[in-house]
C-alpha cells in the first residue's frame, strides 16, 4: 500500500528518488514500478503489477472494438512505462510523460492505497486543496443521510 505525500526533485536526466516507503510496497518478482498518464487527472499514475493488473480486468470485461476499451488501451497500453529501480532506488520518467504533465524540477508523490500519483507541485497543491474541500462537502452529505436513516427508522418503531 502507498501512503503519505513526498516532495522530490527530478535531476536533468529526469530521474526520481522513489521513497522507500514506496520501493517496499513495490517488492516482488519485478523490482520497478509501472506508470502511465492518470485516467482522472494530469499527472501520472503508478504502481505495482496488481494495479496494472487491475486495469487489465477492467479492459478485458469489455468486448474488442468496444470505444471504452478502445480508450483504456491507448491510455494505460499506450502510455505505460515500466521502469526498474537503480542502485539509488531512482526510477527514470520518459520525457513524454514528463512534458505531457509539466514535471520539469519539483514533484510530489501522494500516495493512494494501492497506487500513487506523481505531479508538479503547484498543480497538486490545487489539487490538494479541491480533494480536502470535496471530502469535507461530501462527508457532510454522507452524514446527513446516515441521520436520516437512523432518525426514519426510529420514527417507525414509535408508535401513532
Amino acid at each position: 500500500m502507498f501512503f503519505s505525500t513526498f516532495e522530490k526533485q527530478l535531476d536533468a536526466k529526469r530521474r526520481l528518488v522513489v521513497p522507500v516507503e514506496f520501493r517496499a510496497a513495490l517488492a516482488g518478482l519485478f523490482d520497478g514500478v509501472f506508470c502511465f498518464p492518470s485516467i482522472e487527472f494530469d499527472c501520472i499514475e503508478g504502481g505495482g503489477k496488481a494495479l496494472f493488473d487491475r486495469y487489465q480486468a477492467v479492459i478485458d470485461e469489455l468486448p474488442f472494438g468496444d470505444p471504452l476499451r478502445s480508450d483504456l488501451e491507448l491510455s494505460i497500453h499506450g502510455g505505460l512505462a515500466k521502469m526498474s529501480f537503480d542502485d539509488a532506488g531512482r526510477i527514470t520518467l520518459p520525457p513524454q510523460l514528463c512534458d505531457q504533465f509539466g514535471l520539469t524540477d519539483w514533484v510530489v508523490l501522494v500516495g493512494l492505497g494501492e497506487r500513487f500519483q506523481i505531479w508538479p507541485r503547484e498543480a497538486f497543491q490545487a489539487r490538494r486543496a479541491a480533494a480536502r474541500e470535496g471530502a469535507r462537502e461530501g462527508l457532510a452529505k454522507l452524514r446527513a443521510a446516515q441521520r436520516n436513516v437512523v432518525l426514519g427508522a426510529q420514527k417507525q418503531g414509535q408508535p401513532e
